[in-house]
């Protein structure tokens, strides 16, 4: 009798466990369904063109900005910029380094064209007052210069690219008085940082010291302080007012900085290359 109790009741186990493995899938999905269906669900995603922008340290920004001018495109490449989706431009782009107008303008993530003279003129601010610019130096304004928006890209990864805006003083200006102005410069585009700059000032070559000058600017761009570079090569300015420094990055990268001087135009100048 026990016997017979207990094969009935592993027979309807097996009855509720067939029932389960073919009604229990169903139902746990219709369960799910309603707690999805007619509801708005938002989940945030990184698009393609943002994905080609990330955050690089100020080593890699110098030192790719530095390449790209060294291998500035030709100007067929900035058109297709013009007209293409970032992505699709950037497959365009041949060679190593590319330096190319930014056609499409700030993504949202830089600085304005409406925002640059104001950054420019904050960012002149400070470097003076860190003694890296004479204090003489004049604000720039709207009329009188020309703002573009570059963009400073590795080909090969391209999402390893620098928007810089540069600033160059008009044409129809060359002729005018530039004492105590700045010539040009290159600007971060998100932060405003002063990379590159030219200006005319009233000072002379004596008065400056190019390594309190470009110690002050590293901690301004958040680099190691540089090594001096050692060259024999008395021809790597026009001028023989100069001085060279090698900013080490990840393996042999590295960015050499001039500060230098042009005599007679009482110009000063801090550059970047490779």
């Amino acid at each position: 009798m026990k016997k017979h109790i207990l094969n009935l009741a592993l027979l309807a186990l097996t009855g509720v466990a067939v029932v389960l493995s073919i009604w229990g899938p169903e139902a746990i999905a219709r369960y799910k369904d309603r707690g999805i269906l007619n509801r708005i669900m938002m989940r945030e995603e990184e698009t393609g063109g943002e994905g080609y922008r990330y955050q690089l340290s100020s080593n890699e920004k110098l030192y790719i900005l530095s390449q790209c001018l060294n291998s500035q495109s030709a100007a067929g490449t900035e058109q297709n910029m013009l007209t293409k989706e970032p992505d699709s431009a950037y497959q365009e782009l041949t060679g190593t380094y590319a330096f190319v107008v930014n056609h499409n303008g700030p993504s949202g993530q830089e600085i304005t064209d409406e925002q640059i003279y104001q950054t420019a003129n904050e960012g002149i601010t400070m470097l003076k007052e860190l003694g890296i610019l004479p204090e003489g130096i004049k604000e720039v304004q709207p009329g009188s210069y020309q703002a573009t928006l570059y963009s400073a890209i590795d080909v090969p990864e391209p999402r390893n690219n620098v928007a810089v805006w540069k600033l160059n003083l008009l044409g129809s200006l060359q002729n005018a008085n530039k004492e105590n102005r700045l010539i040009d410069a290159y600007i971060d585009a998100d932060d405003g940082k002063i990379y590159e700059f030219y200006v005319r000032a009233q000072v002379a070559w004596e008065q400056i010291d190019p390594d309190a000058l470009v110690e002050a600017w590293a901690a301004y761009m958040g680099l190691p302080v540089p090594e001096a570079y050692e060259s024999e090569n008395p021809l790597l300015e026009t001028t023989p007012y100069y001085k060279k420094y090698v900013f080490s990055g990840a393996g042999n990268d590295r960015t050499v900085v001039t500060v230098g001087f042009y005599d007679g135009i009482n110009e000063l100048f801090l550059k970047i290359s490779k």
